[in-house]
C-alpha cells in the first residue's frame, strides 16, 4: 500500500496530536476491531503508549484533561514512526504495543495469540453468568485459551475455583504462561497443551470456551489485521462449527452433573442453529447484542444435539 497520498503526521499538543493520528488512519483506510472500533480512540492508544503515558490520561473537555499539553519534536516523530508501522503492516495496535486489555486488565500479546477480545470477558465481570454456577463449582477449563486472558479473569472472578488453560497452540501457551505469571495466579491457574479435551478430560464444572469459528467464506474476507493473526485460532471449517461440532459431541462425558459451557460463536449464529437444530441454549446479552455468546447445561447436552 502507497502512503505517498497520505496527510502527515502533525500537532503541537496532545489532542492535536491524536486528531492528527485519527485523521492519518482514517485516511489509510486500516481496519479496527483489536481493542479499539474508530480511528480516533485508535489514534489516542498509539499516541498515549508512544509517550509513555497512561492509557487513561483524559483527553477531553475537563478539568484534568491533558488535551493541551505540549509535545515536542522528538515526540512528534517517535509518533510518526509508530503510525507509520501501523499503516505500512497492518498489524494490530496490540501487537505493535504488545498490550491488549479486557474489563481493565491488561494482558501481554504478541503475534503467536490471537488479540483478545472475547466478549465472555464481559460476562464474568459483570457476573451474568454467576446464576448458572453453585457452591459445588470447583473446577473451570478455559478452552483455546490463546494468551491466557479468559482464564485469567476467570480465576479473578472466583477466588474458590482452580482454572486450566487449554490450547493446541504451544505458541499461544507461551504468551498465557507470560501473563499467568504476570498476575501471580501461578498457583490458581494450570496450562495444558491439548487438542481439544484430549489432554483435559475433566470432569468440569464449567467450560469457557472462544474457538475457532469464522467460516471459510468470511476467512476469505477477513481485513489485513486480522489476517495477522493465528489462523489456527480463527478458522472454523466451512460453517466455522468444525470445532463446535467435535466439542460438542465429545462434552457430555466431560461435564459435572451440573456443569455447563459458555461458547462464543461471534456472527456465526445462523451456521450454528443450522448444525444443532434442536439443542436447547441460552443466548446471553453482551455489548455486541444477545447473538454470539451461548450456555449450554450438561442437561441440555446429554439430552442430544441434533448435529448435521
Amino acid at each position: 500500500m502507497s502512503t505517498t497520498a497520505l496527510p502527515p503526521l502533525a500537532g503541537a499538543t496532545l489532542g492535536a496530536l491524536v486528531d492528527s493520528g485519527a485523521t492519518l488512519l482514517s485516511a489509510a483506510d486500516v481496519s479496527f476491531g483489536h481493542g479499539t472500533t474508530n480511528a480516533h480512540d485508535e489514534a489516542a492508544w498509539l499516541v498515549l503508549w508512544r509517550l509513555g503515558l497512561p492509557l487513561d490520561t483524559p483527553l477531553g473537555d475537563t478539568p484534568d484533561s491533558m488535551q493541551n499539553r505540549p509535545v515536542t519534536q522528538a515526540e512528534l516523530a517517535q509518533a510518526a514512526t509508530l503510525f507509520e508501522e501501523r499503516i505500512a503492516t497492518r498489524k494490530p495496535a496490540a501487537y505493535l504495543t504488545q498490550e491488549a486489555w479486557l474489563q481493565g486488565v491488561p494482558f501481554y500479546v504478541d503475534e503467536r495469540s490471537i488479540v483478545p477480545r472475547s466478549l465472555i470477558a464481559e460476562l464474568i465481570a459483570d457476573g451474568s453468568i454467576d446464576a448458572f454456577l453453585s457452591d459445588s463449582t470447583h473446577t473451570v477449563l478455559d478452552l483455546c485459551t490463546g494468551n491466557g486472558s479468559l482464564a485469567v479473569l476467570a480465576a479473578m472472578a472466583w477466588p474458590d475455583v482452580q482454572v486450566t488453560g487449554a490450547d493446541i497452540s504451544a505458541d499461544a501457551l507461551a504468551v498465557a504462561r507470560i501473563n499467568v505469571d504476570k498476575h501471580g495466579l501461578e498457583e490458581r491457574i494450570a496450562l495444558v497443551h491439548s487438542d481439544g479435551l484430549a489432554a483435559v478430560p475433566g470432569p468440569w464444572d464449567l467450560v469457557v470456551c472462544n474457538p475457532p469459528y469464522v467460516n471459510q467464506a468470511s476467512m476469505q474476507t477477513l481485513p489485513p489485521e486480522y489476517r495477522a493473526e493465528p489462523a489456527l485460532a480463527l478458522a472454523g471449517g466451512a460453517d466455522g462449527m468444525d470445532f463446535v461440532r467435535r466439542l460438542l459431541g465429545e462434552l457430555p462425558d466431560q461435564l459435572s452433573e451440573e456443569g455447563a459451557l459458555l461458547l462464543e460463536i461471534g456472527n456465526e449464529r445462523a451456521h450454528f442453529e443450522a448444525a444443532f437444530p434442536e439443542l436447547p441454549v441460552y443466548w446471553l446479552d453482551t455489548s455486541a447484542g444477545a447473538d454470539q455468546v451461548l450456555l449450554i447445561t450438561q442437561a441440555a447436552l446429554r439430552g442430544g444435539a441434533g448435529v448435521r
